[in-house]
C-alpha cells in the first residue's frame, strides 16, 4: 500500500498583525465595583503564599505563573497527587513564589465560566438582546460562512465557532464601538471598529474574527502556562499577576494590542470593560460557576476512522479554530494515490457514542453526554467532512458508526483529511495537556511548532507528517 499525503488545515486564514490605536466608545455606565487586590509585595525567593484553586487550574500552569516548579508545589501540598489533572476549585494551596518584576493589574474583570461559550450561555437570546438596543449592530450585515448574516447572527456565529461567550463579545463591541448604543458610526469608524487596522480585516465581522482569535490566544496560553509577558503598544511590558484568572489575562492581552497605554489601563480596571459588562448583564462575579471540575478525565475515544484501516497522522497539536492557542486539534488523512484535495471513499467514524448536535458545511459536532447541547459536557469537533454521505444533525451514533468522508470542505485545507478537537463545557481542551488527547491509548504530544508533534503508545511513537512518511502511519483498532 502506498500513501501520499498533502494535508494541513486552518479554520480561518492566517492572521498578520498591524495595529493602531482606536478611541474608546463614549458609552459609560454605573456599576458596583469589586475590591481590587492590594499591590503585591516583593517576596523573598520561595516564600509560601496562599492560593485558592480556580476552575481549570492545573499544576504545570500554576508553576509557571508563580515562577516555581511542580515539584515544589507538591512538596508543600501533600494532599495533592502528581497524577491529578485539573485542580479542585476552592482547594486551598500554599505555593512557593519567586518574585518577578513588573507584575500587572490584579483586578479581575470576569470569571472564566463567563468567558467561554459554555453552560452559563444556555438560553441567552442574542437576537432579542441586540434588537432591544438602538445601536448600529442590529442593522449591520456581512457575508460570513458563505451567507449574509445580520449583527446578532454574526455574534452567535463567531461565539459558536471560537467558543467564546456571546455576552462577552457584545460587551466588547459596545465598549469599543458603541454597537448597542450608538446608532451610526462615522465612515472611518466602520472600517476598523475594534481598532485593529489591517487591510485584510476591514469591517466589523473581520474585526470580530481577529478579536476572538486574539482573546483565545491569551486565554489558553495563560491556562497552559505559556503566556508570561504582555507587551503594550508603547513597547513597555508587564507580567500577568500570578493570581490572575485566564479570562482577565485574555482581555489584558487583547486590549494591550489595540489601545494606547492610558486607555489600556482604563479598559482592564473597574471603569473599563467590567463597567460595561455589568451595565448590560449584571455583576459577572455574582454568576460564577466551576465549569471545569477537579481531576477532569477524558472518556475513552477511538481513532476517527474504520478499524483495520491505516491512515496518516498529518497534523500534530494545532489550533482548534483560528490560529494559535488553543492547540487542541489533530489531523488524520486517508491513503491516496494523489495529493491535494482529492475525493476519498474512506469514512470518518464516530469516536464515541453520542449525538450529532450540529452539522454544517464541512463540520459536525458530536455530543457525548446525551443532553443534545453543545454547551455542556464533552463534545468532539469534526472538520473537513465532505457533503456526500455526511451525517445529519440530531442523529444518534455508536462508536465506529460512519459519519462522512474526509475532504477539504470547511475552512482552509491543502489536502483531504479530518480535523478533530475536544471541548468540555464549552472550553477547548488542548491536545498536549494535563488531560491529553488519548485515542485508543495513543497520547498526543506537542511538537516544536504547531502541526508537528507525535502520538505515543507504550513506547511506540508516530510522528506527524503531511508528506506521507512511513512513521506517520497509524492503524485504527491496532492494540
Amino acid at each position: 500500500m502506498s500513501i501520499l499525503i498533502l494535508s494541513a488545515c486552518s479554520p480561518q486564514p492566517p492572521i498578520t498583525v498591524y495595529i493602531t490605536p482606536f478611541p474608546l466608545s463614549a458609552t459609560e455606565a454605573p456599576a458596583q465595583q469589586p475590591t481590587a487586590l492590594a499591590t503585591r509585595p516583593v517576596y523573598q525567593p520561595g516564600t509560601l503564599v496562599a492560593y485558592t484553586a480556580r476552575t481549570g487550574d492545573n499544576l504545570p500552569a500554576l508553576a509557571h505563573h508563580f515562577n516555581t516548579t511542580v515539584k515544589e508545589i507538591l512538596e508543600n501540598n501533600p494532599q495533592l497527587s502528581e497524577k491529578t489533572t485539573t485542580l479542585t476549585p476552592g482547594e486551598n494551596l500554599q505555593i512557593p513564589i519567586y518574585y518577578e518584576a513588573l507584575w500587572g493589574n490584579s483586578f479581575q474583570i470576569i470569571p472564566d465560566s463567563l468567558y467561554i461559550n459554555g453552560p452559563a450561555q444556555i438560553g441567552f437570546d442574542t437576537k432579542s438582546f441586540v434588537n432591544a438596543h438602538p445601536g448600529w449592530l442590529k442593522n449591520y450585515a456581512s457575508l460570513a460562512g458563505g451567507e449574509v448574516r445580520r449583527g446578532a447572527d454574526l455574534i452567535d456565529y463567531v461565539s459558536l465557532e471560537y467558543s467564546i461567550s456571546p455576552r462577552l463579545l457584545l460587551a466588547l463591541a459596545e465598549y469599543q464601538a458603541g454597537a448597542l448604543s450608538v446608532e451610526t458610526l462615522e465612515p472611518q469608524e466602520k472600517v476598523y471598529p475594534l481598532g485593529y487596522e489591517d487591510e485584510f480585516h476591514q469591517g466589523f465581522y473581520l474585526q470580530l474574527l481577529w478579536a476572538a482569535n486574539t482573546l483565545n490566544n491569551g486565554y489558553y496560553s495563560w491556562r497552559s502556562g505559556k503566556l508570561d509577558t504582555i507587551t503594550r503598544l508603547d513597547g513597555s511590558i508587564e507580567h500577568p499577576d500570578p493570581w490572575q484568572n485566564a479570562a482577565t489575562v485574555a482581555l489584558q492581552n487583547y486590549f494591550s494590542q489595540v489601545l494606547p497605554v492610558a486607555d489600556y489601563h482604563k479598559a482592564i480596571y473597574s471603569e473599563g470593560l467590567y463597567n460595561i459588562y455589568t451595565a448590560l448583564f449584571g455583576d459577572p462575579w455574582q454568576y460564577t460557576s466551576d465549569h471545569i471540575p477537579g481531576d477532569l478525565q477524558q472518556p475513552p475515544l477511538r481513532l476517527p476512522f474504520v478499524p483495520g484501516k491505516t491512515w496518516s497522522y498529518t497534523g500534530g497539536p494545532h489550533s482548534a479554530w483560528g490560529e494559535g492557542a488553543p492547540l487542541a486539534a489533530l489531523d488524520f488523512a486517508p491513503p491516496s494515490v494523489v495529493g491535494g484535495c482529492a475525493a476519498s471513499n474512506e469514512f470518518v467514524t464516530a469516536m464515541a457514542d453520542g449525538q450529532i448536535v450540529r452539522s454544517e458545511k464541512g463540520l459536525a459536532m458530536l455530543d457525548l453526554d446525551g443532553d443534545g447541547d453543545e454547551h455542556t459536557g464533552w463534545v468532539i469537533l469534526y472538520l473537513h467532512l465532505g457533503l456526500n454521505d455526511k451525517i445529519r444533525p440530531g442523529m444518534l451514533v455508536k462508536t465506529g458508526d460512519l459519519i462522512g468522508h474526509p475532504s477539504c470542505e470547511g475552512g482552509s485545507a491543502t489536502g483531504t483529511h479530518v480535523h478533530i478537537a475536544r471541548k468540555y463545557n464549552g472550553e477547548w481542551i488542548e491536545a498536549d495537556s494535563v488531560v491529553p488527547f488519548n485515542l485508543e491509548g495513543w497520547i498526543a504530544k506537542n511538537g516544536v511548532v504547531p502541526y508537528q508533534g507525535s502520538l505515543s503508545n507504550y513506547g511506540r511513537i508516530i510522528t506527524a507528517s503531511d508528506k506521507g512518511l512511513a512513521n506517520s502511519y497509524i492503524t485504527a483498532g491496532n492494540p
